[in-house]
């Protein structure tokens, strides 16, 4: 079944050009061990843009609470079976802390469409870099909002963030409810029917985490990481709507 999933991935990077710079990142962390925030997702799987499922040696996993809306129910430990035959570690616990996670632990971290749903993106940034070891990699997935329901919205400013980060903004923040309610196209959002299912959703968003606080831009992702001990080495647009950035933690 190994052999058989390398095969697709060459096969993949043969006819798709447009996917092999992120299949030789992916490659380059064979036989690692990652932490995988907010997942599992197929965007880290077979024939995907960024197949580490396929190469890494193990990798752990993160939700912030025992039922999701995109998971359902979960349970804490050997449960997070992220693809065939391959299980880690999974930890209930806020994205934004990891406070029950060791520092310099991991190879790598993986996010794919987490970060916009968490209020405070700076000091999560930080907190997901003390669980890095020197040298580790992040690669760090976010909506391109010109083909999502946020396309009607402006991109964040890096200062918002940074106030956010100094007024230690927590996962109740309601900072952009009303923006969203205003500009959010509910045409485009799978999860919802209609402007008071939104209202509704974005009411509970403590328990449901649907909200994106914030709109990000190549170029605010490339200055969040900066200021959070990253470096960055890489950046692409991938279909259907994905930023994908990989960056490099800096020395402690």
């Amino acid at each position: 079944m190994k052999f058989f999933r390398y095969i697709i991935t060459f096969i993949s990077y043969i006819a798709k050009p447009e996917k092999r710079k992120l299949i030789s990142i992916s490659y380059s962390l064979k036989d690692k061990t990652g932490l995988e925030i907010g997942g599992p997702s197929a965007f880290f799987d077979l024939k995907s843009f960024f197949p580490v499922y396929v190469f890494a040696k193990r990798i752990d996993g993160v939700n912030f609470s025992a039922e999701t809306v995109w998971e359902g129910k979960i349970n804490e430990g050997m449960s997070y079976h992220y693809t065939d035959n391959k299980n880690g570690y999974q930890y209930i616990s806020e994205a934004s802390e990891l406070d029950r996670i060791g520092n310099n632990k991991y190879d790598f971290l993986l996010s794919c469409h987490s970060l916009e749903h968490i209020a405070n993106p700076i000091k999560t940034l930080k907190n997901w870099n003390k669980v890095l070891q020197t040298g580790g990699k992040i690669i760090l997935v976010l909506p391109d909002k010109d083909f999502t329901f946020d396309h009607n919205r402006p991109y964040t400013h890096f200062e918002h963030l940074l106030q956010d980060f100094k007024a230690e903004i927590d996962e109740h923040d309601t900072t952009h409810f009303e923006e969203i309610l205003h500009l959010h196209d509910v045409s485009k959002d799978k999860m919802i029917n209609s402007q008071e299912e939104l209202k509704s959703r974005i009411h509970d968003n403590f328990s449901n985490r649907c909200v994106h606080h914030h709109v990000y831009s190549l170029d605010l992702i490339t200055e969040l990481l900066n200021y959070c001990g990253f470096k960055v080495l890489y950046q692409q647009k991938a279909k259907p709507f994905h930023l994908v950035t990989v960056a490099e933690k800096m020395s402690n």
